[in-house]
């Protein structure tokens, strides 16, 4: 493991990092994205993080080596009527769980993890919901995510 590693909470001067690990991500999970979606989505991300870092209802930490970010993992946080399942009524969604590939098999997406799910349960978060891909399945299970009981949709209205 790296002995030098650091996790640590972005803030609003760590927007232009999030952009990017947004946009990697995208591109490591979708392909390529179009000159119009990259910039629409920069764009947005900008306005997004300013915004809800600063409202206190997302979290973003970032595993540094030696200065340079190799993981990180994103956390929208809401507020929901409660409910057994989620009784506090806040929830999180899990996104943008990313390290780069050089980084990977080494325990590090799981630190960052495991650190950002202790910042949800000090704010009072019941439950966190995330989308896998095949690769991070195992990973979450190891973790302690399991399958809803209830079957995720989704109605798309905005291109």
């Amino acid at each position: 493991m790296w002995k030098n590693m650091k996790i640590y909470k972005a803030t609003l001067n760590d927007i232009e990092d999030l952009v990017k690990l947004r946009i990697d991500y995208l591109k490591m999970d979708l392909g390529n994205l179009s000159e119009s979606d990259e910039k629409t989505i920069r764009e947005q991300s900008k306005i997004y993080f300013a915004k809800h870092i600063h409202a206190g209802d997302f979290i973003a930490l970032m595993a540094k080596i030696d200065g340079k970010i190799v993981s990180a993992a994103f956390l929208a946080i809401q507020e929901k009527q409660a409910n057994p399942s989620f009784i506090t009524g806040i929830t999180g969604t899990l996104l943008n769980v990313i390290t780069y590939p050089e980084y990977r098999k080494q325990g590090i997406a799981s630190k960052v993890v495991q650190r950002i799910i202790n910042e949800a349960e000090k704010m009072g978060v019941s439950s966190i919901d995330l989308s896998s891909t095949e690769d991070g399945k195992t990973l979450y299970e190891k973790i302690g995510f399991t399958k809803p009981s209830y079957t995720s949709m989704r109605l798309k209205l905005k291109k």
